[in-house]
């Protein structure tokens, strides 16, 4: 059950880069000067990439769970 905890924990890290990458990207976004529905459209792409990156992470930490309840 140690490499599911392990496994599990680098997904989570990757689930956490992954909010990193939005923070960083939206960040960017701001900075610029688009009209609004380019930045909507845009933003929408962060913001799926956000809930993606929500759910991989909360994966990896459900892995990480169950590998110390099993283990």
């Amino acid at each position: 059950m140690d490499s599911l905890i392990w496994i599990g924990a680098a997904i989570s890290l990757a689930g956490v880069a992954g909010l990193g990458w939005c923070i960083v990207y939206v960040m960017k976004l701001r900075r610029q000067t688009l009209d609004d529905s380019e930045m909507r459209a845009r933003m929408q792409k962060a913001v799926i990439m956000n809930f993606a990156a929500l759910g991989v992470s909360t994966l990896g930490l459900m892995m990480v769970v169950v590998g110390i309840f099993l283990g």
